[in-house]
């Protein structure tokens, strides 16, 4: 198989801890700017040090990586994968730097994110900028790929998951399935996506794949809901919270329920906390049956995604979308999909 025009595949993620002493300095390079309290990093900190102080993230992302590897061989491409993170070693300046070192000229980056919005499709953009500056000049060109919430197989995969989960429970006639992602401030939301499309396009993706997800595991009814906020209270955030609504949901009378992580690809450590800590144990408060549905990178369908992606630009396979939502992400040495697209949140001033 002919690799013309590219030398190597980046997978680009966000990063995580692995040993207690790790935990703040990363906390702190993922909040700096962002003027979050030293008392909430210490909080959050907290989270962390329950597991170990080890994040599950960067373990998840070498299987993942393998998973891709042996699926890139078995279909004879050959195209070697690097793997750097926005906030924790391995870092993608030091791994874009190992790369030109190698002799790689034009890369394809394979974002862990399936959205669109600042922190699910800009900031990697930014990441790839960053990383081709601090390397200066001959740094590799980099491709990134599209966003992948309606591939088939990403529904595939986020489906085979909410099957395995729901047969955890028996099949209980009655549990309710929902779909969760990571909350965003509302301004935030409101300005995901170019201006053209009048803005909400994380919020609207998440809401499609949760809607494929559904029909493809034969679910008739569902919720979206939202996790890990953490921004101050007078900033609306997108909401139900999860807690809240399993809140909900035990007065509604539901004695069961699945939950899906369909805003991410692996278990962060968010996942791990909000869900099969803080929404498992409110969920045994009431005395409902609880399972989590697994993130979908551990399936092979996932390792498949990957390769049909990277398919696209090696020879022009065509794009697999169920929804109608237009292509997007796709952008080259860091450079946003459109004008206005995502812009980066406001700071607040001082």
């Amino acid at each position: 198989m002919s690799t013309v025009g590219y030398d190597a595949l980046l997978w680009l993620s966000f990063g995580g801890p692995e040993g207690p002493d790790e935990v703040m300095p990363f906390l702190e390079n993922v909040t700096r700017g962002r003027g979050v309290p030293r008392e909430r990093l210490l909080e959050v900190a907290e989270h962390y040090q329950h597991f170990g102080g080890v994040s599950p993230i960067n373990r998840l992302n070498r299987a993942a990586i393998a998973a891709v590897e042996k699926q890139l061989a078995a279909e004879s491409i050959e195209l070697p994968v690097h793997f750097g993170n926005r906030n924790w070693a391995p870092m993608v300046e030091d791994t874009v730097a190992q790369m030109k070192d190698a002799g790689v000229r034009r890369a394809l980056v394979f974002p862990t994110s399936a959205y669109g919005g600042y922190s699910a499709c800009r900031q990697y953009d930014e990441d790839i900028e960053r990383a081709r500056a601090a390397v200066g000049e001959g740094a590799p060109e980099l491709v990134k790929l599209r966003q992948f919430f309606d591939h088939p197989r990403f529904v595939a995969a986020v489906a085979d998951a909410v099957r395995a989960a729901h047969a955890k429970l028996g099949d209980r006639p009655g549990t309710r399935t929902v779909f969760t992602a990571h909350s965003i401030p509302e301004s935030a939301d409101l300005a995901s996506g170019p201006p053209s499309e009048g803005g909400r396009r994380y919020s609207r993706q998440i809401a499609e794949a949760a809607r494929l997800v559904a029909a493809e595991a034969g679910i008739a009814e569902y919720d979206v809901v939202w996790q890990s906020r953490s921004g101050p209270p007078q900033i609306p955030w997108l909401e139900p919270d999860i807690v809240d609504h399993i809140d909900a949901l035990h007065a509604q009378g539901v004695e069961s329920v699945v939950v899906s992580p369909i805003g991410f690809v692996a278990d962060h450590l968010e996942v791990i906390w909000d869900l099969d800590n803080e929404a498992a144990d409110r969920a045994a408060e009431h005395g409902m049956a609880f399972a989590r549905a697994a993130t979908p990178d551990a399936y092979p369908r996932f390792a498949e995604m990957v390769v049909e992606l990277v398919r696209e630009h090696l020879d022009d396979a065509p794009a697999r979308k169920l929804s109608p939502f237009p292509a997007a992400g796709c952008t080259l040495n860091g450079a946003p999909c459109a004008v206005g697209c995502c812009e980066p949140p406001r700071r607040p001033s001082r």
